[in-house]
């Protein structure tokens, strides 16, 4: 039973002028346990709804995101990690899904309204990553972030980062857009994966949810603020039609199909913030 006079939990909802903003930390051995702590933020009274693992096909290794105190930041840090070299493989959490893996939070649908993007909102989501020197991409899809739509024309992602082997050998981060299921992928940004490696960043996306929407992605070194990635439109489709509201995904997301040139990946995130700073009215929250 821990004492909770020493016990702080990094789970926040504040309001200020206004706003209102959820943040998630991690909080080491002594507090909530993982996925409690990450359901509490994103899908509070669900059951670990906002966690999707492969725990139950790799029950050997248990959750796979832990808490890990890290060095640079001072402070417990969560890491995500999928495995390649049991058998079999880390995989969808998905029944008959064997041809990729992910370990990913997220909100969805019981998630609060606050933290789902509907049409006229403007949201922001910050958060503080750290993708490994030496990770492996493949020519196939590493996704480290996914702005998803609910309902209707929901298959591919609306915006993703997604880290990628080119065919000249380089590893690249890349900022993809589709809009809609009728259309091809857009790559709007493309990144020398080697810039991010080993070393703390942290992203802001802005996101004004409508047919004619705006976005902005701005990813900065956390030690001295260099900017790596900056990306914005004023004019941009960032819901479908037939969606009801956009949410978050952070983690990591593969295809298995180039296995042999894979391994074993751990990847680590903080200071997750998902903020509305205006309501469907278009007047401050």
């Amino acid at each position: 039973m821990k004492n909770s006079i020493f016990y702080t939990i990094a789970v926040a909802l504040t309001s200020f002028a206004g706003h209102t903003q959820v943040t998630l930390n991690a909080d080491g051995p002594d507090g909530l346990g993982t996925y409690e702590l990450i359901t509490k933020a994103f899908a509070p009274g669900t059951k670990e709804g906002a966690v999707e693992a492969p725990d139950a096909i790799h029950p050997g290794f248990g959750r796979h995101i832990t808490e890990v105190y890290d060095n640079d930041l001072k402070k417990y840090v969560f890491e995500f990690h999928l495995h390649v070299s049991n058998t079999p493989p880390d995989n969808e959490p998905v029944k008959s899904k064997t041809d990729r893996q992910r370990v990913e939070i997220k909100s969805f649908e019981p998630s609060p309204d606050n933290l789902k993007g509907i049409n006229g909102e403007t949201v922001q989501y910050k958060w503080r990553f750290k993708i490994p020197a030496g990770f492996k991409p493949t020519k196939d899809f590493t996704h480290i972030h996914q702005i998803k739509a609910v309902d209707g024309d929901a298959g591919n992602p609306l915006f993703t980062l997604t880290l990628r082997k080119m065919t000249n050998g380089s590893n690249q981060l890349e900022l993809i857009y589709v809009k809609d299921e009728a259309t091809k992928m857009i790559k709007y940004q493309t990144v020398d994966m080697s810039l991010f490696e080993g070393i703390w960043v942290e992203a802001t996306e802005t996101i004004k949810v409508g047919r004619k929407g705006t976005y902005a992605i701005t990813i900065k070194k956390v030690d001295d603020g260099t900017v790596l990635m900056k990306y914005s439109n004023s004019n941009i489709q960032t819901i479908r039609a037939d969606n009801s509201f956009i949410r978050p995904k952070w983690g990591m997301y593969r295809s298995l199909k180039d296995i042999a040139n894979m391994k074993d990946e751990t990847m680590r995130f903080s200071d997750f913030s998902i903020q509305e700073l205006t309501t469907i009215s278009g007047k401050d929250n």
